[in-house]
């Protein structure tokens, strides 16, 4: 009687595990698109702090009010943003994102 070769694995088994990883990434999935979330707006916040810090650090050294934030910036930056891609400015002598 000939045997048979039980090394691989058979299609049942693998829809098996197929279904089981989908199932997992259906459950994690969206937690980490909420997570991913929070986390751009904890960096646009300490952004935003670090910015307000060179604000002050530059008004002091100059002796002047800035006006805008490109002054702060090279010439190779466009403008200033935030991890969520929002840009930011200056108003009232406070960095806030645009639009906001």
């Amino acid at each position: 009687m000939k045997k048979l070769n039980e090394d691989g694995f058979t299609l049942i088994e693998m829809m098996i595990v197929l279904l089981i990883i989908s199932v997992l990434l259906m459950i994690a999935l969206p937690s980490m698109a909420k997570n991913l979330g929070v986390a751009k707006d904890i960096g646009c916040k300490a952004t935003i702090d670090l910015v307000q810090g060179q604000v002050g650090a530059y008004e002091a050294e100059k002796g002047e009010t800035l006006n805008n934030l490109d002054d702060l910036v090279d010439d190779y930056v466009d403008t200033v943003k935030c991890p969520n891609g929002k840009a930011l400015e200056l108003r009232n002598g406070k960095v806030v994102e645009a639009g906001s």
